[in-house]
């Protein structure tokens, strides 16, 4: 199954989100003049819009991506509470078991803006552990909701919500009826009985619960995996995502090596709750049954997708199947000046790199994921099968170049997929001028026919060895074996 296979499975799911209701609410207006009293814009307000935010967002989240969502949770008996869950039904979240307590204010969280620019953000709202009697009827429904979801998703932001008590409801229902259980929260050390099947800390919090310092870019990639283990005793969980920013997430799994996704940078403005869509996504296509890399892919391709746009948003169902099938990754020889010349003037490293990728394998992924790692974007230049057929005889490719473009672009390190028909890249690269060029295999700079020229337009080459014993040639090889193969019948 490819990756919008497991997508098309979030329809039929049911997912819980249990944790802290907010309000995101976003005032614009303009500025004209300075403040007397104090060296301050004066905004004059004109626009309003309220959001669902917190864990409220990542049950929009998930009601956006396809699957039916439940919200658990507890606001205040007042005019934001009431706003919140409006916004709720509208998204299509379930909120039956959206309680009011009386005396408790609804966490708001106003941000004011002029002509764009953020000036200003005012929090307000209870913040303490919820009245018992409240806490009695969250558990009651946590308890009804429980045999009838695929997912629950715990976003604890450390509000109230989570009390003592409801994370022990919490694991006693794990216990006796497994689900998959995905928390993102502040402190996931409060998890950690809980028999979580995954975790999504954030940098901050994850080194916070390691007791590190920050360190910066792929620095924090070998910080976290270096403490793997002890971060994985701390939390509890069988699967560790841990969301690093620009740098993108790395997903730690037992037995299994590092494996990283990617983003393009964005500003904080756009970054509003991308981590409460990679955990929808995520918590989805793994109840989905997909394959924890492939998860986290798919997560990956819904945050970006988020952070598109300024504000608290969301992904959808659609916007997510195209990001994964991989249709805003290709692009023509002649188009893609345009695009390379878009990511320059923000300031991308491009890194460029090319081959036929017949048969996607384990030696391609480390190899292409290596080559991410070592700029912002990456393009991959794909030999049409034309070239193909003239590099390696009549009997290749395998799979035809739509296939393997597609297969390509579905990857999350890989940004643009270019066909090229030449038996070389070199008007590829003339039209790139690639910040760095990367090559696998045998080659040496000095046997390298690309090198001269991507060095004369003010580029890098490098290269990296391929995985030992993968290659598309001995696959094929070992299938041809296998089938011509004298067949014993089994007695």
């Amino acid at each position: 199954m490819n990756l919008t296979d497991w997508v098309a499975r979030f329809a039929s799911l049911r997912v819980l989100v249990i944790g802290e209701a907010m309000l995101d609410s976003y005032l614009g207006g303009s500025v004209g003049r300075v403040c007397r009293e104090a060296p301050v814009p004066i905004v004059a307000l004109n626009e309003r819009n309220d959001m669902p935010g917190g864990a409220a967002n990542t049950a929009v989240a998930v009601a956006a991506l396809g699957a039916r969502c439940a919200f658990l949770s507890v606001v205040g008996a007042d005019e934001a509470g009431v706003i919140l869950a409006e916004k709720l039904a509208d998204a299509g979240v379930d909120t039956d078991a959206l309680l009011a307590a009386p005396g408790r204010e609804t966490i708001v969280k106003q941000r004011i803006s002029a002509r764009g620019q953020l000036l200003l953000r005012l929090d307000r709202g209870s913040e303490g552990a919820v009245p018992e009697l409240i806490e009695r009827r969250l558990i009651e429904a946590i308890s009804r909701a429980w045999s009838g979801a695929d997912a629950v998703i715990v976003s604890d932001y450390g509000y109230g919500i989570c009390t003592d008590r409801v994370i022990a409801a919490v694991a006693q229902l794990q216990r006796r009826s497994p689900r998959v259980l995905v928390a993102d929260a502040k402190d996931l050390g409060h998890w950690a009985g809980a028999g979580l099947s995954a975790a999504k800390p954030n940098y901050a919090e994850a080194i916070a619960l390691l007791g590190l310092g920050a360190v910066e870019g792929i620095d924090r990639v070998e910080q976290i995996v270096a403490a793997r283990e002890i971060l994985a005793a701390r939390t509890g969980a069988q699967l560790l995502a841990v969301t690093l920013d620009t740098s993108g997430a790395v997903l730690l799994e037992p037995g299994c090596e590092p494996y990283r996704t990617f983003t393009s940078p964005a500003p904080d403005s756009h970054a509003a709750g991308a981590g409460d869509t990679f955990t929808a996504a995520f918590a989805c296509a793994l109840a989905a049954g997909a394959h924890s890399a492939n998860a986290a892919d798919i997560a990956a391709a819904a945050a970006a997708a988020c952070v598109a746009t300024a504000g608290t948003t969301t992904c959808t169902a659609e916007m997510l199947h195209e990001r994964v099938a991989g249709e805003a990754k290709l692009a023509g020889p002649a188009s893609v000046a345009a695009q390379v010349a878009a990511w320059r003037a923000a300031g991308k490293r491009i890194v460029f790199t090319n081959g036929c990728f017949d048969i996607l394998h384990h030696g391609h992924i480390s190899y292409l994921n290596r080559a991410k790692a070592l700029g912002d974007v990456l393009i991959v230049g794909l030999n049409s099968d034309a070239s193909v057929r003239a590099l390696k005889g009549p009997r290749r490719p395998i799979n035809p170049e739509g296939d393997r473009a597609a297969v390509l672009a579905a990857l999350g390190c890989v940004d643009l997929v270019v066909l090229f028909e030449e038996a070389t890249p070199a008007r590829l690269i003339e039209a790139i001028r690639p910040d760095l060029f990367v090559k696998g295999g045998d080659y040496t700079i000095a046997t390298l026919p690309e090198a001269p020229l991507v060095q004369r337009l003010g580029g890098e080459v490098k290269l990296l060895d391929f995985l030992d014993d993968r290659s598309t040639t001995s696959i094929i090889d070992r299938i041809r074996a296998s089938y011509d193969a004298p067949q014993v019948a089994e007695l």
